[in-house]
């Protein structure tokens, strides 16, 4: 029994241990001090930090909540930001045309933002993955047949694209549903718009990948394909594919903003940062400049942050630049 007992003990201080060395192999690396030693770098991670994190607890970060009907006066509508004489301390950003809180609904905006972003970049590379991974191993038709298809689709612009799926979807779903299934459309919109880089990069690395010696290896003592694009073709192809899914996540925010500001992505009900910035543009010349304004400014520095994030990146993971 006390063999037993300690056989957990000892499998969990391995882990552990492992673990620490893993950390410590990081912090010496090439990458953290490329990191460590860029200033802007820096920034641009304290900044994508501080709205992926306003996000997740918005609603422990917001001062209002703007979705609560009950605390929603349409007297205080278009309240002007607090430096102004008849600002309110209330509203540190002022308010919209319905008296909502606009820090509050950029802190929730911003938060389904990247909740789209993420989602779809998310799909958009397990789906590209996949293809890459047998269009690149197997080759012959297979290869012919999704690459073609990744030709056809790079004619046509992302939003072009996302605007036909967004549009065939409320052809075809029942008006009741749009507001239910509206992420998911969303998702599936950007995410089909960008899964043929995730392909092509990781069908290129696999085609190298599939004529070395531990590839053909695992063939001769019988290892399935599938698992052989998994444990071996898979893991050294990472590199690039990070760089594209970090570069793909401010374009992907910027695409579900221009939808939004188009009036086909997400309802009003749950304004995104584009809903809010086209809301806003209504008032723009109104003298409500801070409608649009503190909306628009934000996407823009989080867009900015996350493209100088992935810059880094590609950088600090080309081998050539070390």
């Amino acid at each position: 029994m006390a063999v037993s007992q300690d056989k957990p003990i000892a499998v969990e201080a391995g882990i552990g241990a492992r673990f620490v060395d893993a950390l410590k192999r990081f912090f010496d690396g090439d990458i953290w001090y490329s990191f460590t030693r860029s200033p802007v770098v820096i920034v641009s991670a304290v900044v994508t930090l501080f709205f992926v994190l306003s996000s997740i607890g918005a609603p422990l970060v917001a001062p209002h909540d703007p979705f609560d009907l009950a605390s929603i006066d349409l007297l205080d509508a278009e309240i002007p930001p607090l430096w102004y004489a008849d600002g309110d301390p209330r509203f540190l950003l002022g308010t919209d045309a319905q008296g909502r809180d606009i820090l509050s609904t950029m802190i929730y905006g911003s938060r389904i933002s990247l909740g789209v972003g993420f989602a779809s970049v998310l799909f958009a590379m397990v789906l590209g993955i996949a293809l890459g991974l047998v269009s690149g191993y197997f080759g012959g038709t297979v290869d012919a047949v999704i690459m073609r298809i990744a030709d056809v689709q790079l004619t046509f612009p992302a939003i072009l694209i996302a605007l036909l799926i967004d549009g065939l979807a409320r052809a075809v779903l029942p008006r009741d549903f749009h507001s239910e299934v509206w992420f998911y459309v969303l998702v599936l919109a950007i995410g089909l718009s960008f899964w043929v880089q995730y392909a092509r990069t990781v069908r290129g690395s696999a085609m190298v990948e599939r004529n070395k010696e531990y590839v053909q290896a695992a063939r001769v003592i019988g290892i399935p394909p599938v698992l052989i694009m998994i444990r071996h073709v898979l893991p050294n192809v990472m590199g690039p594919v990070l760089v594209i899914a970090t570069i793909n996540l401010a374009i992907a925010v910027i695409t579900e903003a221009t939808l939004s500001f188009l009036g086909v992505g997400v309802p009003l009900t749950s304004p995104s940062l584009g809903t809010l910035i086209r809301v806003g543009n209504d008032f723009l010349f109104s003298g409500s400049w801070w409608i649009t304004i503190f909306p628009g400014a934000a996407l823009a520095v989080l867009v900015l942050a996350v493209n100088l994030l992935g810059d880094w990146l590609r950088d600090a993971l080309n081998p050539k630049l070390r």
